[in-house]
């Protein structure tokens, strides 16, 4: 008789459910085909970054297809939502606020008539507050793996959330810099941050849109009728942080877009000023130059008045360009 299997680590949690949403004992991942065959209950496993031989045990236990292990495995896969035979394979991005960052990871979700299996990779959070939610619940988790995937899914939206209104915090506190009357480079460059973290975001928002529409309407089979209409409350909160986040970069676009504007202006201004000062310094120089030529035969050298008189033009004219450029604001 082989030994049975000792699971690592990587197992967070494996619990079943009997007919009536009521968790049954504990037991071990070389019981789970014994649970499937009672046909009244459901298993709900949860695993995080599992290695080859977790998921080849998972395999078994389930019979899920070997394109779905191989994509649970690798990780880095696109939001999708595929049928494999009589079960489903989903591909959720998850978003965790880290150290004013926002840090993209994955969720792999395994759904069959009587079982669901979630494969955690990267940044996500624990998944036992969904957990606890149904077992409190158990008239709802009565309806089986769907309800359990509804838990699962509203979690991952409502992670969404808190992050979206963190980007919209930080916009509010970067637009005193924005307008401010000198130029920092750190404020275009949290502006970028933003704006590229939070495109990661909505890779990750958008595409949820279109796995709840499907579960909403399709897989009769998997997705029972009474489950749908939590699906529709989750669709919403998705479209919700995705019109947050297509609004919120547009805003961020306009952002930087005044930033630069407002750095040219300014540069504008400072060679205006310039300009003015140029024109002012010219008049005194060109007088200057002008009588620095050895110019032997110039009437006006001779007179006794003549030094002054030149003076106080090239003063004049002096005063008098300034009273120009000021009221022109040049200067």
């Amino acid at each position: 008789m082989p030994a049975p299997y000792s699971p690592p680590h990587a197992v967070v949690n494996c619990a079943a459910y009997d007919a009536s949403g009521r968790r049954l004992p504990e037991f071990g991942l070389d019981r789970i085909d014994e649970i499937l065959a009672q046909g009244d209950a459901f298993v709900w496993v949860g695993v995080r970054e599992p290695d080859e031989d977790l998921l080849a045990k998972l395999q078994l236990e389930f019979g899920l297809h070997d394109l779905a292990i191989e994509d649970a495995h690798k990780a880095h896969q696109r939001p999708k939502i595929e049928t494999y035979g009589d079960s489903l394979f989903i591909v959720l991005h998850t978003a965790q606020g880290q150290d004013g960052h926002v840090v993209l990871g994955e969720t792999h979700i395994f759904l069959g008539r009587n079982y669901l299996l979630t494969v955690r990779h990267g940044a996500s959070a624990s998944y036992a507050p969904a957990r606890a939610r149904c077992e409190r619940e158990p008239d709802l988790l009565a309806l089986g793996p769907s309800y359990a995937l509804y838990a699962v899914l509203d979690h991952i939206v409502d992670n969404y959330l808190p992050i979206v209104g963190d980007f919209e915090a930080d916009l509010r506190t970067l637009e005193a810099d924005i307008f401010a009357a000198s130029f920092k480079r750190e404020t275009i460059e949290r502006l970028y941050r933003l704006k590229r973290e939070l495109t990661g975001l909505r890779l990750a928002v958008s595409p949820l849109q279109d796995i709840l529409n499907q579960l909403i309407r399709f897989h009769p089979g998997l997705i029972r009728d009474e489950v749908r209409i939590y699906f529709r409350d989750v669709y919403d909160h998705a479209r919700r942080a995705n019109e947050a986040t297509d609004t919120l970069r547009e805003m961020l676009t306009a952002a930087m877009t005044v930033n630069l504007s407002l750095v040219t202006v300014q540069q504008g201004e400072v060679v205006r000023r310039l300009a003015g000062w140029a024109a002012l310094v010219a008049i005194p120089t060109l007088v200057a130059s002008w009588y620095g030529m050895n110019f032997q035969h110039m009437p006006e050298l001779a007179g006794e008045t003549s030094y002054g008189i030149v003076a106080g033009t090239t003063l004049a004219a002096c005063v008098g360009l300034y009273a120009v450029l000021k009221r022109a604001r040049w200067l």
